[in-house]
């Protein structure tokens, strides 16, 4: 049986899935595509996850897909047919998903990093949707990249696969942060912390607010957001958390240090 690549493993309500495929710059195998799969739907299923950490060993986060194996396969049997479910278990993933970069995301790998709810990398990684220079297109990933990318950095990168860097990346949205290789565990630890204050309810429910089409207008969208908020103020974690609020305490949902 072939050695795992990628692994599972929960610490103080963190749970910590890496990538272990360096041989081949952690691309999306099939192999690697059906352990990331099952790790993130372990890591939803699990009432003491908080958090989940999606990182790397090996200089390269991750080279999008697999080449070797998509080539000479037909339409129906290449691997990216399965890749939209992976984006959607980052994307709509009830526990607030962090990616940490340690090297290059390239492709399928962006568009992982842009499902995630925040992204840090180091200052040396950089970052590429070398689709149109192989005669592919970065389709799937689309529908994650584009709601975090300024329109005029998507058409530019999209349509030149021009290599672009950390700094960059921040600055048009698909990073969170960038940082020097010796601060990276500790900006991470600084999000997974800040994160994990949260309502588990409540930061499912504003997750799912954050994806939804804004009303046209805000008077369009007051009744149903007051009905929502007067709901999560009434509800047991909210009330746990005023009362939490009022005695000087820490919620019950605060993982133990």
């Amino acid at each position: 049986m072939a050695d795992e690549l990628v692994h599972y493993d929960v610490v103080g309500g963190t749970a910590t899935i890496t990538l272990d495929s360096p041989h081949n710059r952690n691309a999306l195998s099939a192999q690697l595509r059906r352990e990331l799969s099952e790790s993130l739907d372990k890591a939803r299923a699990d009432d003491a996850v908080r958090v989940i950490v999606l990182t790397h060993t090996g200089p390269v986060f991750c080279a999008g897909m697999d080449l070797k194996e998509a080539r000479g396969a037909g339409a129906g049997a290449q691997g990216v047919n399965e890749f939209p479910k992976i984006l959607e278990q980052l994307w709509t993933s009830p526990k607030p998903v962090v990616a940490k970069l340690a090297g290059p995301a390239r492709a399928g790998g962006i568009g992982m990093v842009a499902a995630t709810d925040i992204a840090v990398a180091v200052h040396e990684a950089t970052f590429a949707f070398s689709e149109v220079r192989i005669g592919v297109i970065p389709a799937v990933i689309s529908l994650t990249v584009l709601p975090r990318l300024n329109a005029r950095a998507a058409h530019e990168l999209f349509l030149t696969g021009d290599t672009f860097d950390a700094k960059r990346a921040v600055e048009i949205g698909l990073l969170n942060s960038a940082v020097p290789a010796d601060a990276l565990d500790d900006e991470v630890a600084r999000y997974v912390k800040a994160l994990a204050l949260g309502g588990p309810k409540a930061l499912a429910a504003t997750k799912e607010l954050l994806s939804k089409p804004r009303p046209a207008t805000p008077s369009e969208g007051f009744e149903a957001m007051n009905k929502l908020s007067a709901g999560f103020f009434a509800s047991e974690e909210g009330q746990e958390g005023i009362t939490a609020f009022a005695q000087k305490r820490k919620p019950n949902w605060v993982p133990e240090a």
